[in-house]
């Protein structure tokens, strides 16, 4: 009896895409059943998509990671001295202008803001979390109301982002 439930608990830490052992999936951390880790051509993780499809406004998962002192890759702001390094997860998000995720800082809570059918890409408007991004870029979401680029919630373009939008703009105009 007692060799089952170890082996239960051992599926419930592998199935969970944290390594920490003290997280499972049955307090609401993200599985491998729920998500999966995206890998461009060459190996290189591009992104997280959803499994299972979600309705709009429902927690979808719990997020974890060290918090660290400065803005890194993986990173997310949790306030303007506190960075939460989570290069598991919530860090792999990629960025659109229409978001379908939203990240609840206080609580460490991922929450969808509109339906997301399976085998759709988690996105994160990186703006929303951010006051400055350790590198502007130029947007490639595609959607309708897309910025052209992406700065954090903080700070003004840069000489590389003031060119970008002379051009995007005159590109725009019909």
């Amino acid at each position: 009896m007692k060799i089952q439930a170890m082996d239960k608990a051992k599926a419930a830490v592998i199935d969970c895409l944290y390594p920490f052992k003290t997280l499972r999936v049955d307090q609401g951390y993200p599985s491998t059943e729920q998500f999966q880790i995206v890998q461009d051509a060459e190996g290189v993780t591009a992104g997280i998509k959803a499994r299972v499809g979600f309705d709009s406004r429902v927690r979808i998962a719990r997020i974890s990671g060290y918090a660290v002192s400065e803005q890194r890759a993986n990173t997310l702001q949790l306030s303007p001295r506190i960075h939460l390094y989570d290069a598991w997860f919530c860090g792999l998000l990629q960025h659109s202008c229409n978001p379908n995720v939203f990240l609840d800082a206080t609580y460490l809570e991922l929450w969808s803001v509109q339906p997301i059918p399976a085998g759709t890409a988690l996105t994160l408007d990186y703006a929303a979390t951010e006051d400055a991004l350790s590198r502007q870029f130029a947007c490639h979401c595609g959607e309708l109301n897309c910025r052209g680029w992406i700065t954090g919630s903080k700070e003004p373009l840069n000489a590389e982002g003031q060119a970008f939008m002379a051009w995007w703009r005159e590109r725009k105009r019909p």
